[in-house]
């Protein structure tokens, strides 16, 4: 392995959805291996049982493969510093290794007090309204008083050794310079009960075992670090580079939550959102890059991705500007591209045998997200009940009365085409138009209105005219005329 090489690594743990705070992790982890040719890894870390949940596993596997975030290494592509699952790596004793070696170091001890005793301890602490940290009882345990409990197979778990004096210093890329006196730290438990490693030990191992460069997470860890630090400095093991990420947060400055409807990838993808608007969005949620643009694929992602300028201020998750750029995306796409994504959503709403994809370009332009689809096709199904008001529209002049007069001209016009095609339709509808020394929209608006039956459509009355047919054209107007008479 190349020692120089930035190797970077996602870790999530198997527990739901891709939150967007993991997906913005994932993201930049990926971006600054790729930025600088460098490795991306995927570790699963699954140590906590408790939390596990079915299919979760399958979820990090398909956003990363949707998202474009293909890792280098991980638990199906072996790099030689595999396993790259956390129970895996468990049942092959790395943990318990590396914990007697701290041991051994003094840098560590066997811990086998009660519940009891470290339930009383607490509830003196928040008596005093101090934090809980242990108190070292089992750190003066003798080496022979040890080995009795651990004959007798007492519970233990094995605890971190930090000192109480002093301070610890590290430094993050984006928060700079932070010294923690050590009377601050607690000693954390590195083994638990069970066997199995905590959390934060396992990262500590893994990331140095498989040459991690560069540790990108959010900021709630921050205080997390100068423990890490000191296993580091325990172990004799190089500190590699922090890069702790702001929080992202909802408009009103709360935590993103599940509550929000929109914290996961998944929930974005199923509100209608595209792969590429989630990750360009997310790229934005703490970093800022150099020009007016905000528009970017991946591959511009690398190359103008400097994790040196995240942002230390949280960042505000903007629905309006998520569902702008997204409305960017469609805009921008492929027509045929956009039929394939619409389709699905288009099908819901239309069963009729119509052109889906006259369709599908009339909305293209009409829509933020796909979801939008169904609301504004739905007339092409059933014309919805509508009133005359919808025939008045102020700035064409058109009323009731003037709406009446032009349709029943018109349909007698649309009566005799044999040739139901837009271009002929639009030459036949704009002669007469002309002809009869009304206003474009006086004739135009009322057909609009008559076969849509809604205040706004996508396309105008020759797209509409072209779409429906013949035969579903003249019996919707037939209906607005009716629906005019009996009413004017």
């Amino acid at each position: 392995m190349n020692s120089n090489k930035v190797r970077t690594r996602f870790a999530p743990s198997p527990t739901g959805r891709m939150h967007v705070g993991n997906l913005r992790t994932a993201l930049y982890a990926y971006l600054i291996a790729k930025h600088e040719d460098g490795d991306f890894l995927l570790r699963i870390e699954d140590t906590d049982q408790e939390r596990y949940v079915e299919g979760a596993l399958e979820i990090i596997y398909k956003t990363l493969e949707s998202t474009g975030l293909n890792y280098d290494e991980g638990p199906d592509k072996d790099g030689g510093v595999g396993p790259y699952v956390q129970s895996e790596r468990h049942h092959e004793g790395i943990y318990i290794e590396y914990a007697k070696k701290l041991i051994d170091k003094g840098e560590a001890y066997y811990c086998f007090c009660e519940k009891d005793r470290l339930e009383a301890i607490r509830e003196e602490k928040e008596a005093k309204k101090e934090a809980f940290r242990y108190d070292k009882n089992c750190l003066h345990l003798t080496q022979k008083e040890v080995q009795e409990k651990l004959e007798n197979n007492v519970p233990y778990v094995i605890r971190q050794n930090n000192p109480i004096e002093g301070h610890t210093e590290f430094n993050d890329v984006i928060y700079g310079n932070i010294k923690v006196n050590n009377e601050e730290l607690d000693d954390m438990i590195l083994i638990k009960s069970d066997g199995y490693p905590t959390y934060n030990f396992a990262n500590v191992v893994d990331d140095y075992l498989m040459g991690i460069t560069h540790i990108v997470r959010g900021n709630e860890y921050l205080s997390s670090s100068p423990k890490y630090n000191r296993l580091y400095e325990a172990f004799g093991w190089e500190v590699p580079t922090y890069v702790h990420c702001p929080l992202i947060t909802n408009e009103e400055h709360q935590k993103l939550s599940k509550r929000s409807g929109h914290s996961s990838y998944e929930d974005l993808v199923e509100q209608g959102f595209l792969t590429e608007t989630i990750i360009n969005f997310v790229a934005l949620l703490g970093w800022s890059p150099e020009g007016n643009s905000e528009i970017f694929t991946l591959e511009e992602l690398i190359k103008a991705f400097d994790y040196k300028k995240i942002n230390k201020a949280p960042a505000v998750f903007d629905m309006k500007k998520l569902r702008w750029m997204n409305g960017e995306y469609i805009k921008n796409m492929d027509q045929d591209q956009f039929y394939e994504m619409a389709l699905p959503y288009i099908k819901k709403t239309i069963t009729k045998d119509i052109n889906l994809k006259a369709v599908s370009a009339l909305v293209q332009t009409r829509v933020e997200i796909l979801t939008e689809i169904e609301e504004h096709l739905d007339f092409f199904e059933s014309l919805p009940e509508y009133t005359n008001d919808l025939y008045i529209h102020k700035k064409m002049k058109t009323t009731p009365e003037i709406a009446l007069e032009s349709l029943r001209k018109v349909v007698e016009l649309l009566e005799e085409q044999t040739d139901w095609s837009k271009d002929n339709l639009h030459n036949v509808i704009m002669d007469f138009a002309k002809a009869s020394g009304m206003k474009n929209g006086q004739v135009l608006w009322p057909i609009r209105t008559a076969l849509s039956g809604k205040p706004t459509s996508p396309g105008g009355a020759f797209d509409l005219l072209e779409i429906l047919g013949k035969e579903e054209s003249l019996k919707r107007i037939e209906y607005g005329m009716n629906q005019l008479e009996e009413e004017i």
